[in-house]
């Protein structure tokens, strides 16, 4: 069994590529999913992972596609936003890379049962964390119409949104993806239908953040990943839509600009100094061959942090 060969793993050679796993020794793969990345890290390095996820159906799926490196995994069902917790209980104080491939896996969605997609009947779920209290079904069948109309808009970009949340609170209950999908068509205007992308890709995408609460803390888990990078360690992060990406881009520009003082001071009094600096000025993104090979891929987004060598350096 091969990880990420039923699942393709996206911008697999990109991200692993700016770890440092020649010399590495330890590395965290803190969206674990299909095992893809993890997979990668331990064929390039002889170091030791630690693959974090909070599906426990994810868990399991990448324990047994790992497992002709079981002596050098640890796994760990949890969220990586808890990173610095998860380490402290395996009493770990730093890493020498870690990857972070956000938003929803190919795992969880081509798992028919789940009600990540808009393609497939199933009940409404979409919880990347089973045993969480909040699903799909209760955002679409609970919120009121005002709260259901910001989800939509703000987390899925929809322009829409207002009329999308007028048709699902005529419409409930709700049960079914694919009943949600017809709701959300044909609440956009036809022409709008005729371009882009499937008309209820920006709304279950809305659906599931509020969900998963994916965005919910996400600069501060990233400024933890970096904190907890080892000197000359590397974070590298995977993002599919620009409110992630707008996220990752600040929390890496703050880490190698943290100085808050104005502009006309001489010199810094802030007393905050760079963790490190940026290595991808503009992010990657994946080839015409992989988008051809995995449609899924194309709005992906890469971008990698390497962590000083020297901590002492001085601010501005």
């Amino acid at each position: 069994m091969t990880c990420g060969l039923a699942h393709k793993t996206v911008l697999l050679e990109e991200a692993v590529s700016f770890l440092p796993v020649g010399r590495g020794k330890l590395f965290v793969d803190g969206t674990l999913g299909g095992g893809g990345h993890a997979e990668r890290i331990l064929q390039r390095s002889h170091g030791r992972l630690i693959g974090v996820d909070k599906d426990e159906q994810a868990i399991e799926y990448a324990r047994r596609c790992l497992l002709p490196y079981q002596d050098r995994v640890t796994f760990v069902r949890d969220d990586f936003k808890n990173i610095k917790a998860v380490l402290s209980s395996l009493s770990v104080t730093e890493i020498d890379g870690a990857i972070l491939d956000l938003g929803v896996s190919a795992f969880q969605l081509d798992d028919k049962t789940r009600g990540f997609s808009y393609n497939q009947e199933a009940p409404l779920d979409m919880r990347m964390d089973r045993s969480a209290g909040l699903s799909a079904y209760e955002v679409v069948n609970g919120y009121e119409e005002e709260k259901l109309r910001q989800v939509i808009f703000t987390y899925g970009e929809e322009r829409f949104g207002a009329r999308i949340a007028d048709a699902v609170v005529k419409n409930r209950p709700i049960q079914t993806t694919l009943r949600l999908a017809e709701v959300v068509k044909g609440a956009i205007p036809a022409a709008a239908r005729r371009r882009g992308p499937h008309p209820a890709k920006r709304t279950f995408q809305a659906i599931r953040i509020e969900v998963n609460g994916e965005l919910s803390q996400l600069d501060a888990a990233l400024a933890d990943f970096i904190d907890v990078l080892a000197p000359g360690g590397v974070l590298a992060v995977i993002s599919f839509h620009s409110l992630e990406d707008r996220i990752v881009k600040l929390a890496f520009r703050t880490a190698e600009h943290p100085c808050t003082c104005p502009p006309d001071f001489p010199v810094c009094v802030c007393g905050k100094v760079p963790k490190g600096k940026i290595l991808t000025r503009k992010p990657l993104v994946p080839s015409a061959q992989e988008i051809e090979e995995n449609p899924r891929a194309r709005s992906a987004k890469l971008r990698a942090f390497i962590k000083n060598e020297n901590q002492n350096t001085e601010g501005k």
